[in-house]
């Protein structure tokens, strides 16, 4: 570990890359489909093989994606936009460049407003977002000299969103990729699964003294599947630094691989510079231009974003910061919290029930919200037969919810046949606390002694005889009274 004194000499500089891949149904300079999990070599084709005499053409829909990242981001969108080839070889890379962009990305500058555990906010400046090709996948077998080429992911459509060298922390940075999936997943352009690779980071780290302003030699650390590993990676890679630093060696601009299992970062090879790529403008593609019809209705197509509907929640529905934080995770989740606020007025009592009963059932059961069995309707049934004190939240949590979830009938329908409604027959409650006191001759003793807090036990056990079912204000009143008058 590296000593006190250097890491308070020092700071880190960490930029990011993030690659998207955009949920296109073809690739983005073919027809091929892009479709997870099909057998090896079967969505190609001469286009996406780079064969001679054949022509790309644009993916139109890839290109509106795009935008919506930038428009999410309050980015410039670029109305002139031209793609290059960046020269390099790799088995799987199949013509031997990639079609990107260089000068001209279709999104510029941005920024994403990121929440800290602490609480507080950062915005993360970005430089661009420019569309781009996937390459294909190596794919390397334990104890195979040889190593196969799988080239279906070859030509997918993608985004790379790449953040200035602002971000200090491996914190920030999880915040910020926690919040680049959401928006991809709001936007519903990337599913945002680090683990099958259609959203990747590269992680560029340097240090430099504190104060200072000019950066260290950067290095590029890639093959992170998981933002829990990304700011591992990060940690390992900054005390590595530090270390090197506290030796005397220098540190080198280079590729290096992180390694999950020991939290390690490997070195890969010496970092290519902008001239090793020869970039030039693709000679078979003509420039996309953005005209400003086309760009407002893709804005005008916009859906709510996390920022936007995390501030409604809190303005216009009451909530705390944290329910408007846990309730905009996910798209599906704010949309049905909203649709159960629009049939009842009790919204925190909403935002409780989504955030535990409703997650819970959809953790154990491993369902997307979209396929919950108890609509918004009817949980805003369960609530109103709660407020209106015909049940109360214990019976309604324990014995009315999972039988909703189980019948798909409506809350009341449930009470009425389950016999679940609170009694409020004030004859039936009267009878049954005259059999509580008449049990408990000396706890009434006492209570008229002034343990007052013994009126929790006799409402306890009229509750228990009850089977739960009294109407706990009622009871409260009659069982007050009746103490009074023995």
């Amino acid at each position: 570990m590296p000593s006190h004194e250097i890491r308070s000499a020092y700071e880190a500089v960490i930029g990011l890359e993030v690659h998207c891949q955009l949920q296109t149904r073809s690739k983005v300079f073919a027809s091929d489909a892009v479709v997870f999990g099909s057998q090896p070599n079967t969505n190609i084709s001469v286009i996406t093989l780079g064969h001679p005499g054949t022509l790309p053409k644009l993916n139109r829909t890839a290109v509106e994606y795009a935008i919506r990242m930038g428009l999410a981001c309050s980015c410039e969108i670029s109305r002139y936009n031209i793609f290059d080839r960046k020269n390099y070889f790799y088995p799987d890379l199949p013509k031997g460049y990639q079609l990107t962009q260089d000068k001209t990305p279709i999104c510029r500058k941005g920024s994403v407003t990121v929440r800290l555990k602490d609480g507080s906010h950062r915005d993360v400046i970005m430089n661009r977002i420019h569309l781009e090709e996937d390459a294909g996948k190596s794919i390397h077998l334990a104890g195979e000299p040889d190593t196969l080429v799988d080239y279906n992911r070859a030509g997918t459509a993608l985004i790379e969103i790449v953040t200035e060298p602002v971000i200090r922390t491996s914190e920030e940075a999880a915040a910020y990729l926690t919040e680049i999936r959401k928006l991809v997943r709001y936007l519903d352009i990337c599913d945002g699964n680090m683990e099958e690779g259609s959203m990747r980071c590269d992680a560029n780290i340097s240090i430099m003294p504190k104060g200072s302003k000019v950066l260290g030699t950067k290095v590029e650390v890639k093959n992170m599947n998981s933002i829990r590993n990304v700011q591992r990676a990060i940690d390992h890679e900054i005390d590595r630094q530090l270390n090197e630093t506290e030796k005397g060696n220098a540190i080198f601009s280079e590729t290096r691989t992180f390694d999950a299992g020991n939290g390690q970062t490997y070195s890969m090879r010496i970092k290519e510079t902008m001239n090793d790529y020869r970039y030039f403008p693709e000679p078979d593609l003509a420039p996309l231009v953005v005209s400003e019809e086309w760009l407002e209705s893709i804005r005008a197509a916009m859906p709510s974003l996390p920022q936007e509907l995390h501030r409604r929640f809190v303005n216009d529905y009451g909530l705390p910061d944290y329910d408007a934080g846990v309730l905009t995770d996910s798209r599906e989740t704010a949309d049905y919290f909203e649709e159960v606020c629009r049939h009842t007025k009790n919204y925190k009592a909403a935002s409780n029930w989504v955030m535990t009963a409703v997650k819970s059932v959809l953790n154990e059961r491993n369902l997307h919200i979209n396929d919950f069995p108890v609509g918004a309707r009817e949980l805003a049934g369960l609530i109103s037969l709660v407020d209106s004190g015909k049940v109360n939240h214990t019976i309604a949590s324990q014995k009315i919810f999972p039988l909703m979830i189980q019948h798909g009938k409506s809350a009341a329908a449930i009470a009425e046949e389950n016999n679940l409604l609170l009694q409020s027959d004030g004859g039936i409650l009267q009878t049954l606390i005259n059999e509580v006191l008449l049990s408990n001759p000396e706890k009434v003793k006492e209570f008229k002694k002034g343990k007052k807090a013994l009126l929790g036990m006799f409402m306890g056990e009229v509750m228990k005889r009850s089977g739960g079912k009294a109407d706990p204000k009622l009871t409260t009143e009659l069982l007050g009274k009746t103490l009074k008058e023995i």
